[in-house]
């Protein structure tokens, strides 16, 4: 009996130690088990201040949590408080519990918020407090950059003459730049057409092709140039406006059409789905799907090589007739209600069938294939952002990524897509901006509005 009374008191005092050396530990973290040092980034969005620089912030405290980030702007002696956020951390002695570990905050510095600000340079400081202990109150961490600020903006000056443009249409602008710009173009509605140096031009000579939206009634125009503070110079510079009047039109949708063009749309456009009639599915395809495709040939236009890569007037489909223009206004009609309303952004043609079809100009084929609503058809690039569309038709003879001249046969025409008979449907497009191709058929208007443009420019 002795023994085991002495074996069971070894026991308890064994318990009883261990239970001592918990409690231990436990006030020691009561004490002393303070968060880590914070790990902080600073992530501007620009190199500079201006009048609104946005800015990201993450931070990140993986023991007890954050508790507290404070952003700041700081010139000379003068702060601004841009971001001051609390965090409830978790408990010392229960340091796994519920906290915030990290955190992405955004934000902007600049004169819109910061008003005091000066030219020269300025800090962003961010500080992350540190969780304490009864007895342990550590120090915040900082960290911070350093940034110039620049508060004004580049020159610009426009150097071109005679700037006449058509609703709808196109037109080159040149003009000059200060040495701080690192962003310029033309802005029209929401439509950004950028700049770029002139050729055989000087340092700050630039040149842009621009349009006037085809649904833009009054023309809300501006030439920018931007630094890298985002401070930017803007001029009005259009000197004559031409509105439009585009033609009207009534189609009568039958259901001998639907049910010729809908499946093979259908079956050819994987992201559309089948509204279970013929009539909703037709309607889809003239809205949705028309949306997506002029979406997927604004993108081509990221491709467009920064080079003049045609020459001359563009070429139409020859001993054609002009069955429908630019910017007609559509309506259209079933069983003699109105169900739809809709823009034609290009000009159809009808020839002989299966007529080939020639390259407008000189350039590089961007597209061939299926699309939606033109069917088989063909996008190429001319440069500098500018590209013509050839669509409907039955077959195509070129490839992507081929360079192609003026007159060379790219297909034939045909009536696949949302065709009604077989033509050719053509268009021209700035930046994915459909424009009036009937301009650049025009020697004439190629000549006054573009190539004595950039002639006279580098002459000065």
């Amino acid at each position: 009996m002795e023994v085991g009374k002495s074996r069971s008191g070894n026991t308890l005092r064994k318990v009883l130690a261990v239970a001592i050396l918990v409690l231990l530990v436990f006030i020691a973290q009561g004490f002393f088990l303070t968060g880590k040092e914070p790990s902080i980034e600073i992530k501007p969005e620009m190199p500079a201040l201006g009048k609104r620089t946005p800015f990201n912030v993450e931070v990140s405290e993986f023991r007890r949590g954050l508790v507290q980030v404070k952003v700041e702007c700081i010139q000379g002696d003068k702060s601004a408080t841009l971001i001051d956020k609390t965090y409830p951390a978790s408990s010392q002695f229960f340091p796994w519990g519920s906290k915030t570990v990290t955190d992405s905050l955004g934000g902007a510095a600049g004169t819109l918020n910061v008003p005091e600000l000066k030219e020269g340079s300025a800090v962003i400081r961010v500080t992350a407090g540190r969780a304490a202990t009864w007895l342990r109150r550590p120090d915040p961490v900082t960290s911070e950059i350093s940034l110039p600020v620049r508060l004004i903006p580049p020159t610009i000056q426009v150097t071109s003459k005679h700037n006449y443009i058509s609703q709808g249409g196109s037109e080159l602008v040149t003009y000059t730049i200060g040495g701080t710009s690192v962003h310029d173009g033309v802005r029209a509605g929401s439509w950004w057409f950028p700049g770029y140096p002139l050729p055989g031009g000087g340092e700050l000579d630039r040149f842009a092709l621009f349009s006037v939206p085809y649904d833009m009634e009054k023309p809300d125009v501006r030439l920018i140039a931007a630094d890298d503070a985002g401070n930017e110079a803007v001029e009005t510079f259009i000197d004559r406006f031409v509105p439009k009047s585009f033609k009207s039109d009534t189609l009568n949708i039958s259901d001998e059409f639907i049910s010729k063009v809908v499946p093979e749309i259908m079956a050819r456009a994987s992201e559309m789905e089948d509204r279970g009639d013929p009539l909703a599915n037709y309607l889809a395809i003239n809205r949705e799907l028309r949306v997506k495709n002029a979406e997927t040939i604004k993108g081509l236009a990221q491709s467009s090589k920064p080079e003049f890569l045609w020459s001359g007037p563009f070429q139409m489909l020859p001993n054609s007739k002009a069955m429908a223009t630019f910017g007609e206004r559509r309506t259209y009609r079933y069983k003699g209600e109105l169900v739809d309303h809709q823009t034609h952004l290009g000009y159809d043609f009808a020839s002989v069938r299966n007529a080939p079809v020639p390259a407008p100009n000189d350039g590089i084929v961007l597209l061939t294939g299926y699309l939606g609503i033109y069917g088989n058809t063909v996008v190429m690039d001319h440069g500098y952002g500018l590209m013509s569309l050839s669509g409907h038709l039955s077959s195509i003879a070129v490839k992507e990524g081929q360079r192609v001249s003026r007159g060379d046969t790219i297909g034939h025409t045909g009536k696949t897509g949302l065709a009604v008979g077989d033509h050719l449907h053509f268009t021209t497009l700035l930046y994915g901006l459909p424009v009036n191709p009937m301009e650049w058929a025009d020697e004439h208007w190629v000549r006054d509005r573009i190539t004595r443009k950039l002639e006279e420019a580098r002459e000065r």
